[in-house]
């Protein structure tokens, strides 16, 4: 398996010390106050929903099986806060797209000194958000078979690791798609030959994504975590992905 995990931190604490740097502040501004709003609606939400599922799952378990029900806790709450790390970065990602569209292309021309032509915001806008849709509907798709074998896996003794361990790969995968791909839409790069060429560098792809849901399921850190993750996915687009071959 090609790529390495030192090289995803690598790219991760480098796009966090990048956009603290003047010149990189005023690309997250916007972003973060999105970040923050998003952020206390969906925390609040989601703890009143585990609450109310947890509480449920107690009234429903016979008093001899209770010892199941806290063993189950730790599992459950796992699975919330893949949730939540999940759901908070695709509501962020999609409305402030152009935003982090501009964040890869600043982080690109920083390091490799061109920049890329202008594009007006009235195409720009549009040309993010049927990028964010196409991705949305991939991460769906693949997203609910999944979620149907992380279920069927849960339930068969033995298996249910497995199972977790394939949601969170797949969580991963997703993560490192998502932040990767706003430097490859600035070039106009199809989806299909961005996955392609993350697949070729998969230990680092799969560590970046990891990194990403770490940082997305801590509460208000994962305010900060999106506009970082664009900056270090632009890092490792210039260093790995921008002039690999399509073959294959």
């Amino acid at each position: 398996m090609q790529g390495s995990v030192r090289s995803a931190t690598h790219y991760f604490f480098n796009g966090a010390k990048l956009i603290a740097t003047p010149g990189f502040r005023r690309f997250i501004l916007i972003p973060l106050l999105i970040n923050l709003l998003i952020f206390g609606v969906v925390t609040t939400l989601l703890i009143h929903v585990f609450n109310d599922f947890f509480t449920q799952i107690l009234q429903w378990t016979p008093d001899w099986l209770d010892w199941l029900t806290w063993l189950l806790w730790p599992l459950i709450a796992f699975i919330f806060l893949v949730i939540y790390g999940y759901s908070f970065n695709i509501i962020t990602n999609f409305i402030a797209a152009p935003f982090f569209g501009l964040l890869a292309e600043k982080v690109e021309a920083h390091v490799t000194g061109k920049t890329l032509p202008e594009e007006p915001w009235g195409q720009l806008i549009p040309r993010t958000l049927k990028r964010e849709i196409i991705k949305l509907g991939y991460f769906l798709s693949r997203g609910i078979l999944v979620l149907i074998v992380f279920i069927a896996l849960f339930f068969i003794p033995g298996l249910n690791f497995i199972g977790m361990l394939i949601a969170t790969l797949w969580s991963c995968w997703c993560m490192a798609i998502q932040y990767t791909d706003y430097a490859a839409d600035n070039h106009q790069l199809d989806f299909q030959t961005l996955r392609y060429r993350l697949r070729q560098q998969r230990l680092t792809s799969f560590s970046y994504g990891g990194v990403i849901s770490l940082g997305s399921m801590v509460p208000l850190q994962n305010s900060f975590a999106p506009p970082i993750a664009v900056a270090g996915a632009a890092l490792y687009w210039v260093e790995e992905l921008k002039n690999q071959d399509n073959a294959g």
